[in-house]
């Protein structure tokens, strides 16, 4: 068995969910999950099927967040897996529960704009997620000003009144 790291390319601000699910259909459900429940959002999705034609399925509503998620698809390769990048001003924390309530969807490995390793298994021609590297480690614990700013910086952003 092999052990490769894969590095998600992706411009800094891009948020992104990675995720595992179990049939081809969850391209188009997430599709209807995302649509429906934000309008006018960005995204692009792709899956990489693992069985038949082992293609990356994929779709969206942004060029752009689409071609990424079908680069990162094929650099991943693992079977099931998807990827969804969100176009700037959208994130994961406004989907996720969408996303997490597809039938087909198994898991979430991250939902993060953070730089981001994928750590991936290879054995006899397949490929799976064994976790991922979201951002950095600590570097030590918040204090009393730490606090302060994010109780200001989540009411900034408008997720706290």
């Amino acid at each position: 068995m092999n052990i490769h790291s894969v590095l998600i390319e992706k411009p800094e601000e891009i948020n992104f969910i990675l995720g595992q699910s179990h049939f081809i259909k969850t391209v188009e459900d997430i599709h209807e999950a995302l649509v429906g429940g934000v309008p006018g959002i960005k995204f692009g999705l792709a899956f990489c099927e693992a069985s038949g034609k082992c293609l990356v399925r994929w779709t969206g509503t942004d060029e752009g967040m689409i071609a990424l998620a079908q680069k990162n698809a094929l650099a991943i390769g693992a079977g099931h897996s998807f990827i969804l990048f969100l176009g700037q001003g959208f994130y994961p924390v406004n989907v996720l529960k969408a996303v997490q309530a597809v039938p087909e969807v198994c898991r979430i490995f991250c939902a993060t704009a953070n730089p981001t390793r994928v750590l991936v298994a290879e054995e006899a021609g397949g490929r799976g997620i064994l976790g991922v590297i979201d951002g950095e480690s600590p570097k030590g614990v918040e204090g009393e000003e730490d606090i302060a700013w994010r109780k200001g910086f989540l009411r900034m952003i408008g997720y706290k009144a």
